[in-house]
């Protein structure tokens, strides 16, 4: 991911204010770039689908403004021109993202994956994947790279399709993984926390790329 990007979400997220800490992180303002990238929306409406109370989303909108990267009018909260650079350049790296109905990899009842670009080398043992998941409300996660067009679980599984054959053919058919790629399944009581798991464990990967 272009550092530039973290740069600018990380100094969103970090900025000192007088008071106490607004409660939010950087998942918040990456799924609030998500919503508006598709078409304008108000406070409101963010409030709703982040979770978070009025007065977040009036921060986070405020800095995302700031920064220069939505621009506000009656129709609601819109990406600007470099704020749309940004988030395709986030989108290429994370990829793809799909629900999984009965993954079966964890015991939960909604199962949620996404695809981070080229990023296997910096999987460790998939531990820290799944702490991030846990840390934002997941189950837990479960870490898989593509290797020699095979889907690895480190220190688990060397080859997802012989143990999950339907689960292994699912996801190399929704996500289409490339050499090096890997993807993060992460399981929750909601879809909602899920994602938030999924796309937790996924950032931990960017931190250092």
């Amino acid at each position: 991911m272009d550092s530039k990007f973290k740069d600018v979400l990380e100094k969103i997220v970090g900025e000192k204010v007088i008071g106490p800490a607004p409660t939010f992180s950087v998942l918040h303002v990456l799924r609030a770039l998500e919503l508006v990238s598709e078409k304008p929306v108000g406070r409101g409406k963010l409030a709703e689908e982040l979770g978070v109370g009025e007065g977040v989303v009036r921060t986070i909108v405020s800095r995302l403004k700031r920064a220069g990267i939505i621009s506000t009018s009656r129709a609601g909260c819109q990406l600007t021109i470099k704020g749309l650079q940004l988030f395709n350049e986030y989108k290429r790296t994370f990829g793809k993202r799909t629900k999984l109905d009965g993954a079966g990899l964890m015991s939960a009842p909604f199962n949620s994956a996404i695809l981070a670009k080229n990023c296997g080398d910096k999987v460790k043992s998939g531990i820290e994947q799944r702490d991030a998941a846990v840390k934002v409300g997941a189950k837990g996660a479960t870490t898989i790279i593509f290797k020699s067009g095979r889907l690895v679980i480190p220190a688990v599984c060397d080859d997802l399709s012989k143990d999950y054959p339907k689960i292994a053919e699912r996801l190399i058919t929704l996500l289409q993984p490339e050499e090096n790629d890997v993807i993060v399944v992460a399981g929750a009581d909601s879809l909602e926390l899920a994602e938030y798991g999924a796309a937790a464990a996924a950032w931990t990967l960017f931190e250092d790329c």
